[in-house]
């Protein structure tokens, strides 16, 4: 995923909290095959909400802390956070309807 900002425990605060868009966060690990089997439907949504919603990727096995932090027990998890809150949690594999379907609301 090109357009992806790659987040790290060290900046969690800055690139999510912080962060004046939404953005939509993809925990994944390295060994995650269905982590694999979603990234062209969460590039596709990307595409689709460019320059109004940002999204991040976390490797969890890297960066626990805040997977941790926000209870990431499955993976692939994407969480929408609008304002430095969760306002969406999709886990396990989804399509490209049903990311969208979360995210619309809380994107203009």
């Amino acid at each position: 995923m090109t357009s992806a900002v790659e987040l790290s425990d060290a900046t969690w605060e800055t690139e999510v909290v912080g962060r004046a868009e939404p953005i939509l966060v993809d925990f994944w690990a390295p060994w995650c095959v269905p982590c694999d089997r979603i990234e062209p439907a969460v590039e596709e949504v990307a595409g689709r909400y460019a320059g109004r919603m940002a999204v991040g990727k976390l490797n969890v096995d890297e960066h626990p802390r805040s997977a941790g932090r926000y209870d990431v027990l499955s993976l692939p998890t994407l969480i929408l956070f609008k304002g430095g809150e969760q306002v969406a949690r999709l886990v396990g594999v989804v399509r490209a309807g049903d990311i969208e379907d979360a995210v619309s609301p809380h994107v203009s």
